[in-house]
């Protein structure tokens, strides 16, 4: 019977089925990769955007850590702030007691061997005496003033007006000492202030319902809590240390003064003015 019209037969089916397998309808192929048979599946835009991202993160400098440092202190809370102004006034005072304190300001050597051997020899009278003391202006030419001002009085009297200008001479040596010692003193307590001020505020925040079994916090908050602490002993050591080395220096030079001191009151007492000139006399009869 023959087939109507616009009706498929199997054999054509078959070959439209076999012309499909022939190739006459093939999906795009995809590149073969270089190092198999494995396709190569190009990158999408996304992946190549996000290796730039990370190129350009890499490429970026490191950043500056002073801001962070900064950002640490400042968690210390506000007891940090007098912790500062404390370091502050430390390394302030210690430079100007490094200028005030230097040898060639307190003891000059021209000065101390000039008048020294000139009045040993007996070859300065009051008033030279006097202008080389104004000439000078340190602490022992200060201390020498007032020897000379007491000339050829008696050796009691002369040695109690070197040991009062020695007071106001070791006044001024020792100026600012007791403020080293007083921030040594004062900087470790506010440092515990501080931690004892943050482990009530962490031990409150534990306390609370939504921080339990979150042993984080805590830990968190101690940290933060002895920032106080590490701050007041940076500023109590150096503190503690430049008092010592101020104050030795300054008993060191006083020692000084005062050996020179009894050289120059011997001379010029009115024991040593009788002593120098029979010293004189018996020089004049050997001659």
């Amino acid at each position: 019977m023959p087939h109507a019209m616009g009706q498929f037969t199997p054999a054509q089916n078959f070959g439209q089925t076999q012309n499909y397998n022939n190739g006459a309808y093939q999906p795009a192929a995809y590149p073969q990769s270089q190092t198999g048979g494995i396709p190569a599946i190009p990158a999408s835009s996304q992946e190549f955007a996000a290796t730039d991202e990370n190129a350009e993160v890499a490429a970026e400098p490191t950043p500056w850590q002073v801001p962070a440092f900064i950002q640490k202190i400042s968690q210390g809370g506000w007891l940090m702030i007098p912790l500062g102004i404390c370091s502050l006034i430390v390394l302030t005072l210690s430079f100007e007691r490094m200028i005030a304190l230097r040898r060639s300001r307190v003891i000059p050597r021209p000065f101390v061997r000039r008048f020294t051997e000139c009045v040993e020899d007996g070859q300065l009278s009051y008033e030279e005496a006097t202008a080389i003391c104004e000439e000078f202006d340190c602490p022992v030419a200060e201390v020498f003033r007032a020897a000379v001002r007491r000339w050829g009085r008696p050796m009691f009297e002369v040695e109690q007006a070197v040991m009062d200008a020695g007071d106001r001479v070791a006044d001024g040596l020792k100026r600012f000492l007791r403020v080293f010692h007083a921030i040594s003193n004062v900087a470790p307590l506010l440092g515990l202030l501080g931690t004892v001020l943050g482990m009530i505020q962490a031990f409150e925040i534990i306390s609370s319902q939504e921080s339990m079994g979150r042993p984080e916090m805590l830990a968190s908050g101690i940290s933060v809590a002895l920032i106080t602490t590490a701050g007041g002993l940076s500023v109590a050591i150096p503190a503690y240390l430049a008092y010592m080395y101020f104050s030795s220096k300054s008993d060191r030079y006083l020692g000084e003064i005062d050996k020179l001191c009894q050289r120059v009151v011997d001379c010029i007492s009115a024991e040593g003015l009788e002593e120098n000139g029979n010293n004189r006399n018996r020089k004049k009869r050997a001659a």
